[in-house]
Order: structure tokens, then C-alpha cells, then sequence
């Protein structure tokens, strides 16, 4: 046993905790969560909150809120523990407990952290209940509870969603008017719906505050604004952008500016892209091919669209069951324009005869 004790600590409880819970033996992690005190640990309250997130982890969250009420008095029941038993019935996607449970948290003693708002909000929000949600946030600024970028960026994605936009921009107002900053996430959902609705003055205004307050744009960002474009022209300013403020294009970014290209039949702009994503070593990848494959065949280049796939296919590559079919097809349509362009011939073979 002493020799157990100098090799177990709570990490060790925390994997067996989690162990057991996800073969959904529950009577199992609680017994060993009563056997800390066989090894020298007490029963405290950090090891009870970790055996209610292992339980609630693999959705036991009927379990756990009958054993957090069953021990209540032996472990106080602070905003934590309630914090996770409320994210256990969010995660489960039962909002109707999730919502008896918020009751039981605003009827306690207890008084709802960042989390708790945190919790149920983002759950309304992925419920479709973005009134209530609205509502609840709403509530915070008022009960001096100032949300945080994490729950304003819940609400002005989940707004933006549903089109409601200048409802999000006045929210992203009132988080620079209340001190709390935005950040990349915020201006990406706000850029991603604008870019839709193409309101690119807009977007412009919101690049232009990002990099003055020293938010840098990312990849994503960019993203959103690449699939805008209609000329090279643009594409080409925007990555003289990228590399100002020193954002790094990644592979997906070369792919969607490769379509771009591909699609406007712009022969430069694609040998460019294709030399510089292997220079990189980024690519040229699987999306890459496909995206030649399939954009060579609606030029009705076909024999490039061919040279491209067997080229994929010498890497290694697998291709996808749609390029597949297009190649397939693309064989038939060679093999009937051979037979008639011949046919002729051979009907001038039977006059002679």
C-alpha cells in the first residue's frame, strides 16, 4: 500500500473517474471516489466537482444531479458544482431540464456566475430560443454582471444567423462603449454575414478597426472576403494585405484562391498559386487536384482534366466518388467522339467495296 501511495495521486482518480464513467459503470466511480481516503485524500470538494464532470461528461447527468443533492451537505453547493450539472443537461441538449435547472440555480441562495449566464445562453442560443437569449443578455448588463467577448460572440453569431445583423452591430457597439473588446471571432461572424449580404463597405470599415486596434485578421477572415471577389485584381490586393500584417496563408486559403482562379479561366493566376502552395509545402493537396479536375472539365478541357487526375492518382491521392464519375465520364465522351469521327471513314470503305 505504500508503494501504491507514492504512485497514485488525483490524476490518477481523475482517469479511473473518467474510466468508469464512460463504460457508464456510475456506482463504480463513486465507490472509488470514497476509496481517496484508503490513499490519504480527503473527500473534498475539487474531487467531488471532478466526479460530477466525469459523470456528466458521459451524459450520467441524471446521476450526478441526484448525487450532488444527495450530498449537499456534505459538499457545499456552490455556483461550480451547479455550473457543471447545468452544462451536463446543455450538452445533452435537454433544454427543458436545463431550464428547471436554471430556475433551481436563480430560487438557491446561489447567485449565477459569467458561467452559468455563459451556459445557458449559448444553449438557447443552439436551441433556436434567441429571444430568450437576447433577453438573458440583456439581463446581465443590467444586474451588473458584465458578459464577457465569449457570451457577446454567442449572441452576435447566433443574431447574424438569423439575419437579424444590425442587431449584432449594435451589440458589438455596446462592447466597445462597455469596455469589453472584441476579438477575432467577433469581427469574423459579423465579416463572414456581411460578406453574404455584401455589404463590403462595411466590411472594409470593420478590417480597417481590426488592424488599428491591433486585432489582426486571420485566415478566416480573409476567407470570407476571398469568396467576394470577381476580378484577380482584388484577390491580389487582399493577399498583399495578408502579408502586411503578416497573416499566413494557409492551404485552404490557396485551395479557395485557387477555385477562384480556376473559375475565371485565369491561366497565370493558377501557375502562380500552384508553384507557390509547392514552395510552401502546402499542397498542391487532394482539394487542389479536384478543384483542377473538376474546373478543367467545365472548360471542356479534357485531356488536362485527365494529365491532373493521373497526376493525383501517382501521389498516392485518393480521389473523391464524384471526381471519379466525372472521370469515368469523361472517358465515354472521348471514346463516342472517337467512334464518330470514324464512322465516316467507314462508310465511305462500304461505297467503294
Amino acid at each position: 500500500q505504500e508503494r501504491a501511495a507514492t504512485i497514485i495521486n488525483e490524476k490518477t482518480f481523475a482517469v479511473l473517474l473518467n474510466r468508469y464513467a464512460a463504460a457508464h459503470k456510475v456506482e463504480d466511480a463513486i465507490e472509488i471516489f470514497y476509496k481517496r481516503k484508503d490513499y490519504g485524500f480527503e473527500h473534498d470538494l475539487v474531487a467531488f466537482q471532478t466526479l460530477l464532470m466525469s459523470l456528466c461528461r458521459y451524459k450520467h447527468v441524471e446521476e450526478a444531479e441526484s448525487l450532488f443533492l444527495l450530498k449537499k451537505d456534505e459538499f457545499p453547493p456552490v455556483i461550480k458544482s451547479r455550473n457543471i450539472i447545468l452544462n451536463g443537461w446543455c450538452v445533452l441538449g435537454s433544454l427543458r431540464e436545463a431550464k428547471r435547472f436554471w430556475n433551481d440555480i436563480i430560487s438557491s441562495k446561489c447567485k449565477p456566475d459569467l458561467f452559468t449566464y455563459g451556459i445557458f445562453i449559448n444553449s438557447l442560443s443552439k436551441a433556436g430560443k434567441l429571444g430568450t437569449a437576447v433577453k438573458l443578455f440583456t439581463a446581465m448588463w443590467k444586474k451588473g454582471c458584465q458578459p464577457d467577448v465569449t457570451i457577446c460572440n454567442c449572441i452576435i453569431d447566433a443574431l447574424c444567423f438569423k439575419k437579424r445583423i444590425p442587431e449584432a452591430l449594435e451589440i458589438f457597439g455596446e462592447m466597445n462603449e462597455r469596455g469589453c473588446l472584441p476579438d477575432v471571432a467577433t469581427y469574423n461572424s459579423l465579416i463572414k454575414h456581411l460578406c453574404k449580404i455584401r455589404r463590403m463597405e462595411k466590411v472594409r470599415e470593420l478590417l480597417d478597426e481590426m488592424e488599428q486596434k491591433g486585432c489582426l485578421p486571420n485566415s478566416r477572415t480573409y476567407s470570407y472576403i476571398l469568396k467576394t471577389m470577381k476580378k484577380p485584381e482584388e484577390v491580389v490586393e487582399f493577399l498583399q494585405r495578408m502579408k502586411r500584417g503578416s497573416c499566413k496563408i494557409d492551404s485552404d486559403t490557396y485551395n479557395l484562391i485557387l477555385n477562384l482562379y480556376v473559375r475565371w479561366n485565369y491561366q497565370r493566376g493558377v501557375q502562380t498559386v500552384w508553384t507557390e502552395m509547392e514552395t510552401c509545402g502546402l499542397g498542391p493537396d487532394q482539394r487542389s487536384y479536384t478543384i483542377m479536375v473538376h474546373g478543367l472539365h467545365s472548360q471542356g478541357k479534357l485531356d488536362e482534366a485527365l494529365h491532373y487526375f493521373s497526376e493525383m492518382r501517382a501521389k498516392g491521392m485518393i480521389p473523391e466518388p464524384q471526381t471519379r464519375f466525372l472521370v469515368k465520364a469523361i472517358h465515354r465522351k472521348k471514346e463516342e467522339f472517337a467512334e464518330s469521327s470514324l464512322s465516316p471513314v467507314k462508310a465511305n470503305w462500304r461505297t467503294e467495296d
